[in-house]
């Protein structure tokens, strides 16, 4: 399978400057790699300092519990589901499975298909809840941005949806401008956005990403 790389940037927090990096249209065992060798001893590490601090475990990570390579595994034979990754310094910075068989439930656009994004999520030093400063801004951007690119060149004129871990609706809400449909009672009870194509074009222009 050949993977597309296109160039995109993100900010270094450090620096204070942009850093160019990889979007891959694949998630590949070096990335499978790099989130157990890299992202999980960084996680725990976090995880043990929220501890330490007395953090409340309703606090910690709600992604803690995800293992990217089930995720794959699951996935590896179904051809309506696609992956992304991000790539900055020889490091996976972002990784995102998306499903292309769901539809719409925004009243205006009900029933028609969109790019559900299954699973996003940003590597542990990159998130200012655990680590400050983060190391890269913009990942999530970028991925969501890559999600609307997949719809449109599926005919799906942008449009994408996502049930988000409660520690992401803000993000999603006002970041990505996405429409809040509320809990799900058939999903954990985690709140579903949606992004319309009018959302998605605003989102694209302003230069998400």
């Amino acid at each position: 399978m050949s993977v597309t790389v296109s160039p995109v940037y993100l900010l270094d927090v450090g620096s204070n400057s942009a850093v160019e990096a990889e979007l891959r249209d694949a998630i590949e065992e070096q990335q499978l790699a790099d989130w157990e060798a890299l992202w999980m001893p960084s996680l725990i590490d976090a995880i043990k300092r929220l501890h330490a601090a007395g953090v409340p475990r309703s606090k910690w990570p709600q992604s803690r519990h995800w293992i990217w390579r089930d995720k794959l595994q699951a996935i590896e034979q179904l051809l309506a589901h696609k992956t992304f990754s991000i790539v900055c310094r020889g490091e996976t910075q972002g990784l995102m499975v998306v499903n292309l068989t769901k539809t719409a439930r925004h009243q205006e656009q009900r029933g028609k298909p969109l790019a559900y994004v299954e699973y996003l999520e940003n590597a542990p030093w990159n998130r200012p809840d655990l680590f400050t400063p983060p190391r890269y801004r913009g990942v999530g951007s970028l991925l969501i941005r890559a999600a609307i690119a997949l719809s449109e060149d599926e005919e799906f004129k942008g449009r994408i949806g996502l049930h988000s871990l409660p520690q992401a609706d803000r993000f999603y809400a006002e970041k990505c401008g996405m429409t809040d449909l509320g809990p799900d009672g058939g999903y954990q009870n985690l709140h579903y956005f949606e992004m319309t194509p009018e959302q998605a074009k605003a989102f694209v222009e302003n230069g998400e990403g």
